[in-house]
C-alpha cells in the first residue's frame, strides 16, 4: 500500500477537523472517516487524534509535478546558498520566486 501525499493528508485531517466541529464524538468521526477514505478504523482514530488539536483546518497544499531546466553554474549555486541560508528547500524558494515574478504572492503551495 503506497502511502499518502501531503495533500491527501490534509484532506483526511480536515475533514476530521469537520466532522469533530460537527460535534460527533470521537468514534462517530473515526466510523465516517474509515469509510469516507477506505481506511482502517485505526488509522481514522490517528486522523481524528490529530483533528482534535487544531484550532482550524490546514491548508491543502497543491500537487507538484517536476521540472527539469539548465541554469548557470554560478545561479545554481546562489539559489542553493540562498535556500541553505533560509533553511529552506530549493522547490520552496524557486516556487516563491517564481510566484512573486508572475504575481501569485499570497498562492498556497
Amino acid at each position: 500500500m503506497s502511502r499518502s501525499t501531503d495533500s491527501q493528508k490534509a484532506e483526511r485531517l480536515n475533514a476530521a477537523h469537520g466532522l469533530l466541529a460537527r460535534g460527533l464524538s470521537v468514534a462517530e468521526a473515526a466510523l465516517l472517516l474509515s469509510r469516507q477514505f477506505t481506511m482502517s478504523r485505526r488509522q481514522a482514530y490517528r486522523y481524528i487524534e490529530a483533528a482534535q488539536t487544531l484550532e482550524r483546518p490546514v491548508p491543502v497544499a497543491e500537487p507538484t509535478a517536476a521540472v527539469t531546466f539548465k541554469l548557470a553554474p554560478s545561479l545554481v549555486d546562489a539559489v542553493r546558498a540562498r535556500a541553505a541560508a533560509e533553511t529552506t528547500t530549493i522547490s520552496d524558494l524557486v516556487s516563491r520566486a517564481l510566484r512573486a515574478y508572475l504575481g501569485e504572492a499570497g498562492s498556497n503551495g
